[in-house]
């Protein structure tokens, strides 16, 4: 595994009803790398599970990371395994931070979360508060107690300001916008995280109020939706820049599973387009883009990227920057 971190679980408890926060230290007291916010990392858990999960609390700090996992009722082990089974001292692998979600340079910045989504527009707001960036944070619950970092929110900024919405109180997204959605400006950044359909009306809405989209950034929490059935992806083949080795590509294989299984190391994490671990750069082809970290405009930009996990390729042959 390239560039893990071997880390203790220092101690766990509530964070708003229905989450966990976790810090993570050096076993032997060492700071660990430093992070900036919007930064995620890998967990590797028991049973060979990996998942991400957003850093959050104050980016200055170097005593260790924290983390903070909703309880997710249909988790596919990750959030079941940290909720029920995981104990303080226990040790951990998990990868050094990296961040595809960073705080861009801006004059004033809106910031808007849902649920868990909370985690890095936490740190966001931190660093802004720091930084004495004029900011709004618009956070939607369900409920009181299910907001996490309540009581930290709760104190005042001298550069921003804070805003709970609670759906059971008839403030749900779609109810209730902020102000702040309907001036848009050159110098103001719109940061958003949440559950897509949360995400996908914000950002519409924004859109709608003359919002440019290059001032829009949200992160991703799950893999988008297959463009098309895999029975319809045509067959190509890669080829590594560096040594001109080329491999065909089947219709049911992934780029990563063919270079994997012809002895080529590929830095693999969340194998869902959504952690950005294998992007790699493309200098021949055009990619068939299918992961959720890239924006449209890198999607669409002149220094491509493929995911090498999900993304497929639209031409015959893709070359592929990557050291055999």
């Amino acid at each position: 595994m390239r560039n893990t971190l071997e880390v203790m679980v220092e101690g766990i408890w509530r964070q708003g009803e229905g989450n966990l926060a976790v810090r993570l230290t050096a076993p032997d007291g060492a700071a660990l790398p430093g992070w900036s916010p919007g930064a995620h990392i890998d967990v590797h858990l028991p049973g060979g599970l990996v998942r991400q999960y957003s850093l959050t609390g104050n980016p200055a700090s170097r005593r260790g990371y924290l983390i903070c996992v909703a309880r997710d009722p249909d988790s596919r082990g990750g959030s079941r395994y940290i909720h029920e089974s995981l104990r303080p001292g226990q040790r951990l692998t998990i990868s050094a931070p990296r961040n595809l979600f960073p705080l861009e340079k801006a004059d004033r910045v809106v910031l808007m979360a849902a649920g868990i989504g909370i985690t890095p527009l936490y740190a966001m707001a931190r660093r802004l508060e720091d930084a004495g960036v004029p900011f709004t944070l618009h956070y939607y619950v369900r409920h009181p107690e299910q907001a996490a970092f309540r009581y930290q929110l709760g104190h005042p900024f001298r550069f921003g300001d804070c805003t709970i919405y609670h759906s059971s109180a008839g403030e749900s997204p779609r109810h209730t916008l902020p102000e702040a959605l309907t001036r848009p400006a050159t110098g103001t950044r719109l940061y958003l995280c949440g559950p897509d359909g949360f995400m996908d009306h914000v950002r519409q809405s924004a859109l709608t109020r003359g919002w440019s989209p290059e001032n829009i950034h949200s992160e991703a929490f799950q893999p988008p939706a297959p463009s098309a059935p895999a029975s319809s992806d045509n067959a190509f083949t890669v080829t590594l820049a560096s040594t001109g080795q080329r491999w065909p590509v089947a219709a049911d294989q992934t780029i990563a599973r063919v270079l994997l299984d012809n002895g080529i190391d590929v830095p693999l994490s969340c194998e869902m387009g959504i952690c950005g671990a294998c992007l790699t750069p493309v200098t021949e082809g055009t990619v068939d883009h299918r992961d959720s970290v890239q924006s449209a405009a890198e999607k669409s930009g002149p220094r491509q990227q493929v995911a090498l996990c999900c993304s497929r390729s639209l031409t015959e042959n893709l070359t592929i920057s990557l050291a055999p």
